[in-house]
C-alpha cells in the first residue's frame, strides 16, 4: 500500500473513531453524569466540577501525554493523535448527538461501546483519543516489574475513587461499567491482540533495520537465518515484540522531515 493511501485509511479510521466516541460521549454518557476511565474520564471530571466544558479540558489534559508520544513513539504519531483528539473536541463541540435513552444500564454498556469502538478505530489509524495508554507505555518500559496494563488498572482505580467522592457512589459505580464496557470493545476493535504483538520482517537489508529497532525503539530482535524460497539465496529474518502502538513506527514509508 502506498503512503498517501495509508494516511488516506488512516485518516477516514481516525475521523469514524472521533464520531464513534463522541456518539458514545454526548448520546449516553453526558446526561446521565457517568464518566469513561482513563484520560477521558479525568477530562470528564475536572468537566463536572469546574465551569470549563469537557471540548476544552480534553486537549489540555491530552496534551501532556501526546508530547510524551512525540518523543517516544515518533512524529507521524504525535500528529495524527493531535488531529484526532482536537477533531473530537470539536466534534463535542459544535455536533448534536441525539439522547438515546435514560435507562442507566443501557448508557452505561452503550457508551462504553461506542467509546471504546472509537479508541479502537483511532488506534488503528495510527492514533490514540485518551492518553492513558501511552503513560502506561512509558511507565512499563521504565519501571522495572510494572506491565502496561497494571499501570493502566492503577491509573483507573484512583480515578474512579475520586470519581465515588465527586459524583457519588452509584454514578460511579455505572461509571465503572462504562470503562469495562469500553475496554472490551476496544479489544474486539483490535481483535483480541494483546498488548504486545510479535513482528516478523524480512528484508534485504536487515542491519539498519536492526539497528533502528535495537536503538531508536529500545526494544530486543532475535536473527533467524533462512533461505529464500523462490532465489534460493541466504537472509536473515528480524523477529521483534513490539506495543500496539509502535506498530505504525515498523512500518515502511517515506521520513519524516
Amino acid at each position: 500500500m502506498s503512503p498517501i493511501r495509508r494516511e488516506t485509511l488512516n485518516a477516514c479510521l481516525i475521523l469514524l473513531g472521533v464520531f464513534s466516541a463522541g456518539m458514545g460521549l454526548k448520546g449516553f454518557l453526558y446526561s446521565s453524569h457517568f464518566i469513561d476511565g482513563g484520560v477521558t474520564g479525568i477530562s470528564m471530571l475536572l468537566a463536572k466540577i469546574t465551569a470549563v466544558p469537557l471540548p476544552v479540558w480534553l486537549p489540555i489534559v491530552n496534551l501532556p501525554f501526546v508530547a510524551l508520544g512525540y518523543r517516544h513513539l515518533g512524529r507521524a504519531f504525535a500528529l495524527r493523535s493531535v488531529a484526532a483528539i482536537a477533531a473530537l473536541s470539536v466534534v463535542l463541540a459544535t455536533t448534536s448527538f441525539p439522547d438515546v435513552t435514560s435507562d442507566l444500564l443501557l448508557t452505561a454498556v452503550f457508551g462504553g461501546v461506542f467509546i471504546g469502538a472509537g479508541i479502537g478505530l483511532a488506534v488503528r489509524g495510527g492514533a490514540v483519543l485518551d492518553g492513558t495508554e501511552i503513560a502506561a507505555l512509558l511507565i512499563g518500559k521504565r519501571v522495572p516489574g510494572v506491565k502496561v496494563g497494571d499501570a493502566i488498572l492503577a491509573f483507573n482505580v484512583v480515578l474512579f475513587v475520586a470519581a465515588i467522592a465527586v459524583l457519588g457512589t452509584e454514578p460511579a459505580l455505572y461509571s465503572i461499567l462504562t470503562y469495562v464496557s469500553a475496554a472490551r470493545t476496544l479489544d474486539f476493535i483490535l481483535h483480541g491482540i494483546e498488548e504486545f504483538t510479535a513482528v516478523t520482517i524480512m528484508s534485504s537489508a536487515p542491519e539498519p533495520i536492526r539497528q533502528a529497532v535495537l536503538e531508536e525503539m529500545g526494544r530486543g530482535v532475535t536473527i533467524y537465518k533462512a533461505r529464500g524460497g523462490m532465489r534460493g539465496d541466504d537472509r536473515e529474518i528480524l523477529y521483534c515484540v513490539v506495543t500496539r502502538l509502535e506498530i505504525g513506527r515498523l512500518l515502511p514509508g517515506p521520513p519524516c522531515p
